[in-house]
């Protein structure tokens, strides 16, 4: 087939390009998921009630959802060469490497890997969402020199995540603010992460490899990893003191304050105003309001000298740090709650598939054609 020149303007990063149709969620006139508003479902729901919704379309009736969590109870444990796979990584190996590597042996004792169908990708979905926890806690606590704690049947997922990493059964407010954490982050359309699952399996390749891209893109610091940048910027800061002056030399300086700012809202993000809430109140059980007091003033600053608000990352970061849990485990929970969302995409993209191959605007040389060796000099 010859080749044709691409039509139509160039937009860097894509942005504004709509690059495909999907039903499981808009940012237009606020984040929905499949409809309902995240702000509704963070005040009615629980985390597995969402990534129900994600994964099968709708939210579930009471059996449907007790089903669902009796699926996702069995499904959580590892097999026992990926824990000691685990324990056996270097001390200095980062929790989401360590992660993208679970995912990746997980495929091998997944007898369904191949299998590329709605209905196992829905059991391989459910099974990731149970796994995923586990190794991140896993990996956690070998890191450590601790050894894993297994999950417990009457736990739900938030409660369940925090007793394997803690050892210690979370309060009922922490159980909470993070499950709203979780529904938070679980989805949020064409991002850079959900566009390589979903690119990946257009080639027809399966769930638990599109997973590994996604986990890979999400990494970066403008991407999942941003999250742990925030506490950075706020352990920089040191001091309500110091905040105002700190971060006016900071944009003096041109620098990118991480936790601001957003692709697709220009002025503000609802998911950052639900969490703040949150963040505030496990501040105060948690005797860390100095760092909500130098969040409010940087805010404050951003908005007027910027007109840059807040995203998710902004309160997620504090909210996390209030429960105590370590920066490098932040980006991973991101991960944990982002498999509802990415297995929603990866089940979508192969219902209706094309491969997705856009092309370059070419801005090389021109023709030129080859000098043979001998003639192009030099000894």
């Amino acid at each position: 087939m010859a080749a044709t020149t691409p039509t139509g303007s160039y937009s860097p990063g894509l942005e504004g390009v709509i690059a495909g149709e999907t039903a499981i969620c808009t940012v237009d006139e606020g984040l929905k998921y499949r409809g309902y508003s995240v702000g509704d479902l963070a005040e009615h729901c629980e985390f597995e009630e969402v990534a129900y919704l994600l994964i099968h379309g709708e939210l579930p009736t009471i059996k449907e959802l007790k089903d669902f969590k009796d699926r996702v109870a069995v499904a959580r444990r590892l097999p026992p060469p990926l824990r000691q796979l685990l324990q056996a990584l270097p001390k200095w190996t980062a929790p989401l490497d360590a992660l993208r590597t679970s995912v990746s042996v997980l495929a091998h004792y997944d007898q369904e890997t191949g299998d590329s169908s709605r209905e196992a990708n829905l059991r391989k979905a459910e099974r990731l969402l149970a796994q995923i926890p586990v190794a991140i806690a896993d990996h956690y606590r070998f890191s450590k020199g601790l050894q894993p704690v297994l999950a417990r049947p009457d736990l739900g997922h938030s409660a369940n995540f925090l007793w394997m990493i803690r050892d210690a059964e979370a309060s009922p407010e922490e159980i909470r603010a993070f499950d709203i954490s979780l529904i938070l982050y679980a989805e949020h359309e064409f991002n850079a992460s959900t566009f390589t699952a979903r690119t990946i399996v257009s080639t027809e390749s399966d769930l638990h490899s599109a997973v590994c891209g996604a986990i890979g893109a999400l990494k970066g610091k403008l991407h999942g990893g941003a999250n742990e940048k925030v506490m950075d910027v706020l352990n920089a800061v040191g001091s309500i003191e110091n905040a105002e002056s700190w971060i006016r030399q900071a944009l003096a300086r041109k620098e990118r304050i991480m936790g601001f700012g957003h692709r697709v809202y220009k002025s503000g993000d609802v998911r950052a105003r639900i969490l703040k809430q949150q963040a505030q109140l496990l501040a105060q059980r948690a005797n860390t309001t100095q760092y909500e007091e130098m969040a409010e003033v940087i805010e404050k600053v951003m908005a007027t000298e910027k007109n840059m608000y807040p995203n998710l990352d902004w309160p997620a970061g504090r909210l996390y740090h209030s429960m105590g849990l370590e920066i490098p485990l932040y980006t991973p929970i991101f991960t944990m709650s982002r498999i509802a969302g990415w297995s929603a995409h990866v089940i979508e993209q192969l219902g209706k598939n094309r491969l997705i191959r856009p092309r370059s605007l070419y801005v090389g040389p021109p023709d030129r054609t080859v000098t043979p060796l001998a003639q192009r000099g030099g000894a």
